[in-house]
């Protein structure tokens, strides 16, 4: 532990009375000085002929070891906290440090502020199916997964966002033409559409819009059968064979009972999948790629819209496919570890 730091009256004293004669017991009883310390003041004078300390580098720390762990304690215990209630609850404390040493001992233990991801709410029923299926499926093969027809629906947006891009300019241009995007409210338009994938390839996308009465993007369990129904089983057979396994989502249209009667009766096999999952499937990343790759292209009304998601779609590799099929094992696993809540995927 750290002491005060000795006087130059104090350490004077100390060479008066070793000069004296005095023994260094008999110096620290007489000052009340530690026997060790007595003999570190005589060996520098020794050494360096020299009392006075080497000046030091820099302003001597405003935290103790303890109050570095009281910061650190702070996030761990409520990582949303700010510096700033960090700050005023030392200073309750006695410890008055500014919000900018306490960022600084966060960063020193390798802590960042970042922004919070955004992630579905999970129900404590469905945290528990998602870690049984996990859990469950953990350590099936490769081979069982490329069997799996992955399918769900998703909707692509006239104009795809570009995200936050930045510019070089000077200041005063911001509002310049040339360094501002343009935005269209709700996307200027969208198009919903139905899906699958396997390990080997992209199958079909089907524009939902395209297949209702009423030319609608609105999807109940009688347009999601016909879908079904129409390209299902020949995009299976094309891409994996006669037999295979049917992966969807629990979607009320996908777990309808006519649907499910009526999957029934085609005898297709469904993988038992949990609710609020769509980190498990990795059509949705294919969906990534999808959006992606329209980025840059501009199509002018629907039509071209879809012939865009088309050659889109098509342009997925074989080898992409497979790299998002074969990461099951990584998905799950970090369902596991997550202990059922949202994982990174």
């Amino acid at each position: 532990m750290k002491t005060r730091e000795l006087s130059m009256g104090e350490k004077q004293a100390i060479v008066k009375l070793r000069e004296d004669g005095k023994s260094i017991r008999a110096i620290a009883q007489t000052l009340t000085i530690a026997s060790t310390t007595i003999w570190n003041v005589l060996k520098k004078k020794e050494t360096t002929g020299v009392l006075s300390n080497r000046p030091r580098m820099g302003r001597p720390r405003k935290t103790s070891a303890v109050d570095d762990r009281n910061i650190v304690r702070a996030v761990k215990k409520d990582p949303k906290t700010t510096v700033s209630d960090i700050s005023n609850n030392l200073k309750r404390a006695g410890v008055k440090v500014s919000q900018s040493t306490v960022r600084r001992r966060l960063h020193e233990q390798k802590y960042r502020g970042y922004t919070r991801r955004c992630k579905p709410l999970i129900s404590k029923k469905n945290k528990k199916a998602r870690l049984e299926f996990a859990k469950n499926y953990r350590d099936k093969p490769q081979t069982f997964w490329g069997k799996v027809l992955w399918t769900d629906e998703t909707k692509i947006n006239l104009y795809q966002s570009d995200g936050k891009a930045k510019v070089w300019r000077k200041k005063g241009s911001a509002h310049d033409p040339k360094h501002t995007s343009s935005s269209v409210k709700h996307g200027g338009g969208n198009v919903m559409a139905w899906a699958c994938m396997a390990s080997s390839g992209t199958g079909s996308l089907i524009f939902i819009d395209d297949v209702t009465h009423d030319g609608s993007s609105k999807m109940n369990s009688e347009v999601y059968r016909k879908i079904l129904s129409a390209n299902l089983q020949k995009n299976a057979t094309k891409l994996i064979g006669r037999s295979f396994i049917m992966q969807q989502d629990n979607d009320p249209k996908h777990s309808a009972k006519a649907t499910k009667e009526f999957i029934r009766g085609k005898k297709w096999k469904v993988l038992d999948w949990p609710s609020q999952s769509p980190d498990l499937n990795p059509i949705e990343h294919a969906f990534y790629l999808l959006k992606k790759r329209l980025k840059g292209v501009t199509p002018q009304n629907k039509q071209q819209l879809k012939e865009a998601a088309v050659e889109a779609w098509k342009s997925i590799t074989k080898e992409e496919c497979k790299s998002l099929v074969k990461s099951m094992g990584h998905r799950l696993d970090a369902v596991i570890a997550s202990k059922g809540f949202s994982t990174k995927y």
